[in-house]
């Protein structure tokens, strides 16, 4: 029996937290082989489009980056268009013999949207402004999200790379995929 499926990325967490103006995006660095950890130091989040749009993955290496090319060229033919250039990705991903076979997810946000888009020819807008990918992914957002309530409940101050680390840090305590090597990149309003 494979350790893998269709719907789960192992080796990785990718959490995005969008609040009025600002997104961030923050992934762990830990890159896994079977059973074994071969980097503690991965960057998995990226900027394209002249560093207005942010990305991250979860998923083999090579396809992300392959992925991120793909991107960056639907965003040169589509500039300032981020949700249009998804879709596009997304229908070529689905389409396209090669580009089907590779395994990767990719959280992909600007300063209006934040997206998720799978090989399966998804492009998901989360309700609530929170999203994550990857093995831990649901501990990440499940985190996120108890920390929104209680701020908002609670009329608490925290900031966004507050809520993204402290999120990341419980996925990284029940993910064996997923370390406390944390990186993030923001775009703020």
């Amino acid at each position: 029996m494979s350790h893998r499926d269709s719907y789960t990325m192992y080796g990785t967490t990718i959490l995005c937290i969008r609040q009025g103006g600002s997104v961030i995006i923050a992934g762990d660095g830990q890159v896994s082989m079977g059973s074994a950890i071969m980097k503690t130091s991965a960057k998995k989040i990226k900027r394209l489009a002249g560093d207005s749009v942010i990305t991250g993955f979860a998923g083999a290496t090579a396809d992300a980056f392959t992925l991120f090319e793909r991107l960056e060229a639907k965003l040169e033919k589509h500039p300032g268009q981020l949700m249009r250039a998804c879709v596009e990705l997304a229908k070529d991903w689905r389409r396209d013999k090669y580009l089907r076979r590779l395994e990767a997810m990719m959280i992909v946000a600007d300063k209006s949207v934040s997206l998720i888009i799978s090989g399966g020819g998804d492009v998901l807008e989360p309700e609530n402004g929170i999203a994550a990918i990857g093995s831990g992914g649901n501990f990440a957002l499940s985190a996120a999200r108890a920390l929104c309530a209680a701020r908002d409940e609670l009329s608490l101050d925290m900031t966004l790379e507050y809520i993204a680390t402290a999120a990341m840090a419980v996925a990284s305590e029940i993910c064996v995929y997923t370390n406390n090597n944390i990186i993030m990149e923001k775009i703020e309003e």
